[in-house]
């Protein structure tokens, strides 16, 4: 259950009926901030915790281009994990709403941006990785600098394309679940996971591919198309493992009343679950 520190608002001045006022480009930003604030603290820290960790990995693993015999196929291994940022952002979506899930899209980006942050510093620091030894160690201590530190064009190129795909993803998910009368099944959820998990992934890896990989690797753009179109079939046959799980993640929020204070201020906030 949500912490009311973070979920109660502070009582409206006497005198003042708030609902009949206009609210102010400062009163929405407040209000803006409340909603997040509770939000956070209305999410399950482990599973928040997984989806950061996730987001973190993956953006990691992009950094290696996988090896094929055939010069048309190409893909980055960050396909590893980038199915399990995906179902999260589903159950997210499914049990909060997509604007509260995109939400969490951009504090978790965040928090991944941070970390680089402090890679990268850690790397301007006097000192060897332990796996830079012998002649070529130097080149290969720079090499692990900028692959943890991140170089600008792969962290840019990764924050705009999982932006684009988070909003594609979680606005899709919440479409096609709109399209049944039983949204809480199995069906509804694993039919939607898997056609807004779709697009989702094929919009991340196509903009990724285009701006980092095409423009800073040598991809040929039939390598880019090739890339996103295999890693969405991948991708989705290692989410349709765990389609069930995250189901029974949903059905259990919503039987412990996870995110009610989060609901409540959004209905006095004058907005719904979307």
């Amino acid at each position: 259950m949500a912490d009311p520190f973070f979920c109660c608002r502070q009582p409206p001045s006497k005198g003042k009926d708030l609902a009949l006022q206009k609210p102010t480009v400062m009163t929405r930003l407040k209000r803006k901030k409340e909603e997040l604030c509770c939000l956070l603290a209305s999410v399950p820290p482990v599973f928040l915790c997984f989806f950061v960790l996730s987001l973190f990995a993956m953006n990691l693993l992009a950094h290696k281009s996988l090896g094929f015999s055939v010069s048309w196929f190409a893909m980055d291994a960050g396909f590893l994990v980038s199915w399990a940022v995906f179902l999260a952002l589903d159950v997210f979506t499914k049990h909060f709403g997509p604007r509260a899930a995109t939400a969490l899209s951009v504090f978790a980006l965040l928090l991944h941006l941070l970390f680089c942050a402090i890679f990268f510093l850690a790397g301007l620091l006097p000192g060897v990785w332990s796996a830079a030894s012998g002649e070529t160690g130097g080149a290969v201590n720079e090499a692990l600098n900028r692959t943890f530190g991140g170089t600008w064009y792969v962290l840019l190129g990764s924050a705009v394309a999982f932006l684009a795909a988070a909003v594609v993803n979680n606005f899709m998910h919440f479409i096609a679940l709109g399209l049944f009368k039983k949204r809480d099944g199995l069906v509804a959820f694993a039919v939607s996971g898997v056609i807004s998990t779709a697009l989702g992934q094929f919009v991340d890896n196509l903009v990724f591919a285009l701006l980092v990989s095409h423009l800073f690797f040598g991809w040929t753009l039939v390598q880019c198309v090739s890339c996103a179109l295999a890693g969405v079939v991948i991708e989705l046959l290692c989410e349709l493992l765990f389609l069930g799980l995250g189901h029974r993640v949903c059905r259990a929020w919503k039987e412990r009343g996870v995110g009610e204070a989060y609901f409540r201020l959004c209905e006095e906030n004058g907005r719904e679950r979307e």
